[in-house]
This record gives C-alpha cells, sequence and structure tokens, in this order.
C-alpha cells in the first residue's frame, strides 16, 4: 500500500504541475483544478483499500479536468512542457496499475491463509481479517488517449 501511495503522489505533484500551466489560460480552471488537487489525501501501509480508490478517484477527476481544459486551450495541450508533464502522469499511471495487481494478488494469498485450517483458527485468534481488495474504477478502463 505505501507504495501505491508513492506512486499516487508522484501523480498528484505531476496533476499540480499541469494545473500550473493552466493558469497562464485561464484563472477560473487553475482554481477549479486547485480545488480538487487540494482533497488529496496520503496513502500509507495503513490506509484501507477504500481510501485508496477514492484517491484513484480524485486523480480521475483531475485529469479528466485538465484534459477538458486542454480541449480548450490548443495552445496548452501543443505546449511541450503539457506534453512531457502528460507523459509522466501516463508513466506513474502504469506505475500504479503494477502495483495495485501486486497488491491484490498479495491480499488473495494473504485471505487464503488466513482463510484455510489451521491458520483461520490462529488468524482468528491473533484478530487478523480478510483485506479489502483495490477495486478498478470502471471509468477509467475507458479513459481517452492522452497522446498528443
Amino acid at each position: 500500500m505505501s507504495q501505491i501511495g508513492v506512486q499516487q503522489a508522484s501523480r498528484w505533484d505531476a496533476l499540480s504541475a499541469l494545473a500550473d500551466l493552466t493558469k497562464s489560460y485561464s484563472e477560473f480552471e487553475y482554481n477549479a483544478l486547485k480545488e480538487i488537487i487540494a482533497q488529496r489525501a496520503p496513502i500509507s501501509r495503513n490506509s484501507s483499500a477504500a481510501e485508496a480508490n477514492d484517491q484513484e478517484n480524485r486523480i480521475t477527476e483531475a485529469l479528466t479536468h485538465i484534459m477538458a481544459v486542454a480541449e480548450q486551450y490548443p495552445a496548452l495541450k501543443s505546449s511541450e512542457m503539457y506534453a512531457k508533464t502528460m507523459d509522466s502522469v501516463n508513466t506513474y499511471e502504469n506505475q500504479v496499475r503494477m502495483s495495485r495487481m501486486v497488491y491484490n494478488d498479495t491480499v488473495t494469498r494473504y485471505n487464503n491463509v488466513i482463510r484455510q485450517i489451521p491458520s483461520n483458527i490462529v488468524a482468528s485468534i491473533l484478530g487478523y481479517q480478510v483485506k479489502e481488495y483495490l477495486n478498478e474504477n470502471v471509468g477509467k478502463s475507458e479513459m481517452p488517449n492522452m497522446k498528443l
């Protein structure tokens, strides 16, 4: 979960840079993006899957908003800095996706162990509980291509 948190933080930083790029085009859009980014919450090893999913949804919301702004301002979309920052967002997105897969695989193995006899008895006594999976955002699979 910590690894996912670090990668999400990197994506938030990249989105903040994109928001700063929009400032010279539209103060209103810049303020709207900053409000979304202000909802950022750190993900740590003690965070729940629901918290990580919530942050993913907020990142998707900010990214969708940034892409809409870029469509309104072709000069922004054609900016080299915009293109480089979007490439880094895509890179971080892929890293998060891989970390989510590793996390869910680990949760599957953990949940299987604490459900099997005799380890379920020990898990029950020690208070181990079934962990939640990180869910894939349905709308995310339909996210438009961000390559320029």
